[in-house]
């Protein structure tokens, strides 16, 4: 009975060994040649990137970013990062070249790498100096009452070529400038209805010259308006028109 014992546990022996051979060869890859679940462990390890136990990082191994919001996770070239900084700028308004051009310059990015950016935004239409120039001339007159003199002094600060700016300007007709004018006019007569003829044109004035309207058009457009205001506004006469 021993022998046959000694049997059975020889005729396993082989059968083991052999299905240990087959285990350890898938598991090869692990080190020393492991089991099979060192194996499959050593390759979730590497897959992993270094994870631990439910994609933790293990202490002392967390990614080192830039510091800046804008550019973590973003590749350390210039060019990505230029067109990183540019997309962020364009979000939500668009901006002129010049304006990209002084970003650019403040994050220290090289010039020939901000020009090759800018140039191809450029391209693409995401850079568009004319366009822009023409959506501020009618913005900025239909919501703020802008001249022409003011909004060409708006577009220069903002680095629109002399050019472009001038196409945009051409836009507004004269009679559009005018009829702003006088909306303006009338409505600050609203606040004036006690004030002497000389002190509301002095006024008046003032606010069509910080508007950036020509002071022929505006005296023009205030004594006009004034005479037609003369029966609701009794106090600012007829006499007097020229300021001292």
């Amino acid at each position: 009975m021993e022998t046959r014992r000694e049997s059975r546990r020889g005729a396993v022996g082989p059968a083991s060994a052999d299905k240990g051979t087959r285990l350890g060869g898938a598991g090869s890859a692990g080190v020393g040649g492991g089991s099979a679940r060192g194996g499959r462990g050593s390759a979730r390890r590497r897959v992993g990137g270094g994870f631990g136990r439910r994609g933790k990082r293990p202490v002392g191994d967390e990614p080192q970013g830039t510091g800046d919001p804008e550019l973590d996770g973003v590749e350390a070239d210039p060019y990505s990062v230029a067109r990183t900084i540019l997309l962020d700028k364009l979000t939500g308004q668009p901006r002129t070249r010049a304006e990209l051009a002084d970003v650019l310059a403040e994050r220290d990015i090289p010039d020939e790498v901000a020009d090759a950016v800018l140039d191809r935004f450029t391209d693409v239409g995401l850079i568009d100096d004319a366009a822009f120039a023409n959506a501020w001339v009618e913005s900025r007159h239909r919501g703020r009452g802008l001249g022409k003199r003011a909004l060409a002094q708006e577009l220069r600060r903002r680095g629109v070529d002399d050019e472009l700016a001038r196409d945009a300007l051409e836009e507004l007709q004269p009679e559009q400038e005018e009829e702003k004018a006088r909306e303006l006019v009338r409505r600050k007569l609203r606040s004036m209805r006690s004030l002497e003829r000389q002190v509301a044109i002095r006024r008046l004035l003032g606010m069509l010259a910080r508007k950036g309207y020509p002071g022929g058009l505006a005296m023009t457009i205030i004594k006009q308006e004034l005479d037609a205001a003369h029966d609701e506004f009794p106090l600012l006469d007829s006499s007097g028109l020229e300021p001292e």
